[in-house]
């Protein structure tokens, strides 16, 4: 088994015959490019394994590590571990520059037409599939005030208790009261 940093797996071996290749490797800083790189914490660290059936080609495999995701109450950078597992049909067809997913009727699968598989879009691809939607620092935490946009956890404004006198729904928790 190859260990990697980059991350592709070469199926020269197999190409032809029946067989099995495997590889892993670790991805430092961020999985993906450009502007919807997902950043991470450390490293994280990948595992596949491509099964040559005659002509049709199974890749499996699991990336995990601990993105790093914004707080959706005070915007600091959270850690969130992930762990994703995929599978994919992969189709031989040399000539094919880069993986390219066909959509069938009868089942989806990808064309790749080089022996050195480039396997970044799947590992970006199951690993962005796997982060929730938000993350939170702390199930306490108090996020930032709307009116200076100073973090509630470190310090107290003064604005929460002007903003709450201010609120039109005072008056129904009044009105809860004599009940």
């Amino acid at each position: 088994m190859d260990v990697k940093e980059l991350q592709s797996i070469n199926l020269a071996g197999i190409l032809k015959e029946p067989g099995e290749k495997s590889a892993e490797g670790v991805i430092k800083d961020h999985l993906g490019e450009g502007k919807n790189a997902i950043p991470i914490e450390g490293q994280a660290d990948w595992r596949v394994t491509v099964s040559n059936y005659g002509g049709e080609f199974l890749l499996s495999g699991e990336v995990h590590g601990t993105a790093l995701m914004e707080c959706r109450r005070c915007l600091k950078p959270t850690p969130v571990p992930i762990h994703a597992y995929f599978q994919h049909l992969l189709h031989y067809q040399p000539g094919v520059e880069a993986v390219t997913r066909v959509e069938a009727p009868e089942e989806d699968h990808y064309l790749f037409g080089h022996p050195e598989l480039d396997l970044s879009g799947f590992l970006t691809e199951a690993f962005a599939l796997e982060l929730p939607l938000t993350a939170v620092c702390d199930e306490d935490c108090a996020g930032l005030c709307p009116v200076c946009g100073a973090d509630l956890n470190e310090t107290d404004c003064g604005h929460a208790q002007a903003l709450k006198a201010k609120t039109p729904f005072l008056a129904l928790g009044e009105l809860l009261k004599d009940l």
